[in-house]
This record gives C-alpha cells, sequence and structure tokens, in this order.
C-alpha cells in the first residue's frame, strides 16, 4: 500500500516560508528596538494571536491536504512548542547564573531565539535529506531521543543550584584566551579599554543560549520527524513554535520556574516518539544485522492519534502537578 504524501507546491513553500519568517524577523526586530520589556497584557495579546495563528493552520492542512497530515501537524507543533517552552527554561537559568541585566537580557534573548530559528531548519533540511537517502536514520533518530529522554530524567534527579549553564567548559576555554571584564556594559559584547580589545559576560551568555539551542534543535527535528515524515509539516511545526517565542517569554517568565516537572513530561514525550521511530526503521529495515536484512512485520503500529493523544496527556499531566507541586511558592 502506498503511503500518501502532502504533494506541497514548490510556490506554496515559498509563500509559506516567506511570511513566516518575515513576521519572526519582524517581531524580534521590532522588539530588540524598542526601549523596555513588553507589559504582561502585550505579551498576552501577541502570544494570543501567535498561538491562535498556529491552531488555526491545523484547519488549513485539514482542508488542503485532509485529516491526517492535519493531525500530524498538531502533534508536531505540541511537541515544538514543548520543547520550546523547555528551552526558555534554560535561558532563564542562564540568566540567573549569570546575572544578565535586563537591557542585555533583552538582547540575548532576540539572538537566542534567532539561533534556535536559524538551527532548526538547517536541521530540518539536514534530516530531509538523510530520511530520502538512508531508511537506517531512523534508527539514529530513535536511540538518539530515547537517550535524551534517560538525560532528562537524569538530569531532574540529580540537578541542584550548582548546576552550571550550558557551555560552560567551552565558555572557561575561551575567558583564557582572551581579555575579560567583571562587568557588564550595556548591550555590549566587548569594549576598547587601554587600547586593548576586552569581552564582556554578555559574550559568555551568548554562547551559553547558543550552545543550549543546539542542544534543542538536536532533539526537535528527531522529534517531529518521529510523527510525520512530511518536511513541510516539519517546517511549519517548528515555524510557528518559535512565532512569538520572546512574548511567551515575558509572558511566563514568572512561571517557568514552577514547570518543575516539564522536562519528566518531555522524556516520556521523546522516549515514545523514539519508541515509534525504532518500530518504523524495524518495519522499513534493510540493515544486514538486523533480522538478516529483512523487515519486521509483526510489529504494532503506532498511529498519530495514538501519538496525539500521548503527547496531550502527558502534557497536561506533567503541567498540573508541577503547578500543585509548586503553589505554595
Amino acid at each position: 500500500m502506498t503511503t500518501p504524501t502532502m504533494n506541497v507546491p514548490l510556490e506554496v513553500w515559498l509563500v509559506t516560508a516567506t511570511v513566516i519568517t518575515a513576521v519572526i524577523v519582524i517581531d524580534l526586530l521590532f522588539q530588540l528596538n524598542r526601549k523596555g520589556d513588553p507589559t504582561f497584557k502585550e505579551s498576552a495579546i501577541f502570544t494570543s494571536i501567535f498561538l491562535a495563528c498556529a491552531l488555526g493552520f491545523v484547519f488549513v492542512v485539514n482542508q488542503v491536504w485532509g485529516e491526517p497530515f492535519g493531525d500530524e501537524y498538531l502533534a508536531g507543533f505540541i511537541t515544538e512548542y514543548s520543547l520550546s517552552v523547555d528551552n526558555l527554561f534554560v535561558f532563564l537559568i542562564i540568566f540567573t547564573k549569570l546575572a544578565v541585566p535586563e537591557k542585555a537580557k533583552r538582547q540575548a534573548l532576540t539572538v537566542g531565539i534567532l539561533i534556535a530559528l536559524v538551527l532548526r531548519f538547517i536541521f530540518i533540511a539536514i534530516g530531509a535529506v538523510a530520511i530520502s537517502a538512508f531508511s537506517w536514520v531512523f534508527y539514529i533518530f530513535g536511540a538518539f531521543l530515547i537517550y535524551t529522554a534517560y538525560t532528562l530524567v537524569r538530569d531532574h534527579f540529580k540537578k541542584h543550584d550548582a548546576d552550571e549553564p550550558p557551555g560552560g567548559k567551552f565558555i572557561e576555554f575561551i575567558k583564557k584566551r582572551v581579555n575579560v571584564t567583571d562587568d557588564y556594559h550595556g548591550a555590549k559584547i566587548s569594549i576598547r579599554k587601554n587600547g586593548k580589545r576586552y569581552y564582556t559576560p554578555l559574550l559568555f551568555a551568548m554562547i551559553a543560549i547558543g550552545s543550549a539551542d543546539i542542544l534543542f534543535a538536536l532533539d526537535s527535528i528527531p522529534a517531529v520527524y518521529g510523527l510525520t515524515k512530511e518536511p513541510y509539516i516539519v517546517f511549519t511545526a517548528n515555524a510557528f513554535a518559535l512565532l512569538g517565542l520572546r512574548h511567551l517569554y515575558f509572558l511566563i517568565a514568572g512561571l517557568l520556574t514552577r514547570l518543575k516537572y516539564l522536562g519528566l513530561g518531555l522524556s516520556v514525550i521523546l522516549g515514545w516518539i523514539g519508541l515509534k521511530l525504532t518500530i518504523h526503521a524495524l518495519q522499513k529495515n534493510e540493515l544486514p544485522f538486523i533480522n538478516g536484512g529483512q523487515k519486521v512485520t509483526n510489529l504494532p503500529e503506532i498511529t498519530t492519534d495514538v501519538s496525539l493523544s500521548v503527547i496531550l496527556t502527558t502534557i497536561t499531566i506533567a503541567t498540573i502537578a508541577s503547578l500543585i507541586a509548586t503553589r505554595n511558592k
């Protein structure tokens, strides 16, 4: 039986990519040039608008390509949005650990989101090429997600206040080789002092944020490819998940520290998708050292509806449990 495909015309790709990218870039540049942080009300309005657009796109996909693809997009978007929230939580840890002042924080947050945007789109293209050329890539994706799920559980139970932000060792390596100031200088990454170039702590905040973005991009692309094989859905799910991310940060920054079980919830989701990818790889198996190079046909088929139910249930339980556990904070 032939698996249906979306058959997205090139012009649809171009229009979608242009519109979404333009909205993200314009929004980020506008926020970067403003003098202060957005208010809670403004953040709530813009977050609601962007979220409504993302969820409204489900209707578009359903009408143009069919409900199965709409379900794949919805599952992918929820997973990517959850990962994006966890990404914001890591940003918050970095800002706190490195004592980033408000003005520098706004710039670092904007740059971090732009890096995340670029990295995810690069990895989407690499993932699409790899999947189309080698079916065994699903084994790698599946194993990587299962390992990531394990590390999330491990880190949750060993986490303590002394944890260093991402990029710690690389930051120490850089510090030993350049001149460094002890204090921030507004939103400047470097300054000239006594004829020499000195780098401010903001540079190291940027490095930490970039390291976090790489890790989350490595997680997000296999995760969404475990829910759909359509590059268009992978692209739109990631793009909409990053849309309005800066507003979301200012909206829920105070709430992020209360989502103590979000990492555990993501570990369940990534582990589930990793299992789904592994089963898919076995069903498409071409590796000679697995089952004699033959496809494994007696495995259960995990449908998108089942995966969507697992994702929604897990996120709901993790969020409610987190809020209950931290209700006195």
